[in-house]
């Protein structure tokens, strides 16, 4: 498959062509690690900006003068505003230039962060957060891009897990530092600590690489394309994020959402794969190692989003944990992925991808196995354990991935691929989400019920238990409500086992989409990969 970037026809600008960054010389090594922390930084405060604000909804609400549920749409604009822009990335590069893109991302997203925190209203908050998302969407895919352009190919497994680990421990360190911000000053400044990061990242990157710009054109512009995406990947994002809410579809909205969906991508795939001048490159997917690495990488983020949504919620609601204490649970997952990343990174072009790939989906699935034998006397000491095990497969999944799916990339379609990635990615975490907490919710009614069959005064167990508790002394009515609370924990308990159990078995079944791939992998964004 020819690896040039479909652009046939298209109007060079008015000035003499640019040579691609990936084809130039890289930095310096005296540059590298600054112009490493500024593009690592923007990325945090992008990904950090996904999970930040949630534990500080009910706090927004308030202080708004609105219910806790239209607070939520804080979040939901955000997350649709960045879903719809980050496929279009390619697109966006191609025509104003990475550099100049990934700048002007960075400082239109410090803007809206400002204006984020200096709303007045919940409806001038969500307008501000859909901006804030909306200039956001090329950061992260360019971020990678970027990083890759300008390292030594040799050392481009280094900047690969440098990337890994901001997107990796942003999602993590939000709620904690959102919860910190929101408890101990207020929840503007959420928004407002993104102003001198974002500053110093677009100051820096600017500064080092306005004379590495990438090659631009005039495309023109697939207003049709647009459409369809817009709509469809509007719909499905606000189905996925307001499901749950409305009884999915036993709910009109969310029924002609799908629907909607359904035609609108339907129609844009078809369009993108025959218009001349795609949006999106949808084409990509011919690349073998592109296809099979973006399903790989696609799930196993769905399982671990799901895990790390999963388990907060079940300390929470189940287990008694306050916010900052479900936090402190999660986080240890953090530690072996910072410690873990440079060391896979710097030894990529050594190791077999596909069984260091294999393994983390092995770890993945053990740790989430260990989620299933938990219960209800389970304590702390042992509830960090799989999250801190969890660490050494976060390391071993990002970095080997993104390098086995850009493998076959050509450096002109980098930034194409890198957004596209990253939008399935990012869906696949709204996906995770949406099935975990619906199936943790049905099956949690369903064995309910279930346990409610044997509470009756003939059950021995269950008037055992009641004599107990009225003898304490307590009233039918409140021994009886003492035992629905012990039902509701149990219900809930059998749910979560069950839904870690199955977790795990998805994650494992992933080490057979892995050995789909084919090497050499060579190095992420050239030109060796299957096709």
């Amino acid at each position: 498959m020819s690896e040039s970037i479909a652009t046939a026809g298209a109007v060079p600008e008015s000035r003499p062509a640019a040579v691609h960054a990936s084809e130039r010389a890289p930095l310096p090594s005296n540059q590298l690690a600054l112009f490493t922390v500024g593009v690592a930084l923007s990325t945090f405060m992008e990904v950090l900006d996904t999970s930040i604000a949630n534990v500080a909804v009910p706090t927004i609400a308030g202080n708004l003068g609105a219910s806790a549920n239209n607070g939520t749409w804080v979040i939901s604009s955000y997350a649709l505003a960045a879903a719809i822009v980050v496929p279009l990335t390619g697109w966006i590069a191609r025509r104003f230039g990475e550099v100049r893109t990934f700048v002007a991302s960075v400082l239109l997203f410090t803007l809206a962060s400002a204006l984020c925190g200096l709303a007045t209203s919940l409806p001038m908050l969500v307008a501000f957060r859909f901006l804030q998302g909306f200039v956001s969407g090329p950061m992260v895919p360019l971020s990678q891009t970027l990083l890759l352009s300008n390292y030594p190919p040799h050392k481009r497994g280094m900047a690969m897990a440098f990337w890994a680990m901001t997107v990796v421990v942003a999602p993590i360190f939000g709620p904690l530092l959102g919860g910190y911000i929101t408890d101990n000053l207020s929840w503007p400044w959420i928004f407002y600590i993104n102003a001198p990061v974002g500053v110093f990242a677009a100051f820096n990157t600017y500064r080092m690489l306005r004379h590495r710009e990438s090659p631009t054109a005039k495309v023109p512009i697939d207003a049709i394309g647009l459409v369809l995406m817009v709509l469809g990947v509007g719909s499905l994002q606000l189905m996925l994020d307001n499901g749950n809410d409305l009884d999915w579809f036993n709910s009109p909205v969310i029924a002609a959402l799908a629907v909607i969906a359904v035609v609108a991508l339907t129609f844009f795939i078809a369009w993108e794969l025959t218009d001349e001048h795609p949006a999106v490159d949808l084409r990509l997917f011919k690349t073998r190692n592109f296809r099979f690495g973006v399903l790989a990488m696609s799930l196993g983020y769905m399982c671990f989003f799901a895990l790390t949504v999963l388990f907060p919620l079940w300390l929470q609601t189940v287990m008694g944990y306050t916010a900052t204490w479900a936090g402190i649970a999660t986080s240890p997952v953090g530690i072996l992925a910072l410690v873990f990343s440079p060391i896979v990174g710097r030894n990529i072009q050594r190791m077999n991808l596909r069984l260091v790939a294999s393994f983390a989906f092995v770890v993945f699935a053990l740790t989430a196995y260990m989620f299933s034998r938990f219960n209800l006397d389970t304590d702390l000491s042992h509830l960090v354990v799989p999250r801190f095990i969890q660490g050494i497969a976060v390391a071993c999944f990002f970095v080997p991935l993104n390098q086995i799916l850009l493998s076959g990339v050509s450096p002109s379609r980098l930034a194409a691929a890198s957004g596209l990635s990253n939008f399935f990615r990012s869906l696949s975490g709204s996906i995770g989400t949406a099935v975990v907490v619906t199936v943790w919710d049905n099956r949690t009614k369903l064995h309910g019920a279930r346990l409610a069959e044997y509470v009756s005064n003939g059950h021995p167990a269950a008037g055992g238990y009641l004599d107990r508790l009225q003898a304490k002394p307590l009233d039918p009515t409140h021994a009886y409500a003492v035992l629905q609370s012990v039902l509701d924990q149990q219900a809930a308990m059998l749910a979560t086992r069950e839904l870690f159990w199955g977790i795990a078995w998805i994650l494992l079944s992933m080490v057979a989409v892995i050995w789909l791939t084919r090497p050499p992998f060579g190095v992420a964004g050239g030109a060796s990969g299957g096709h």
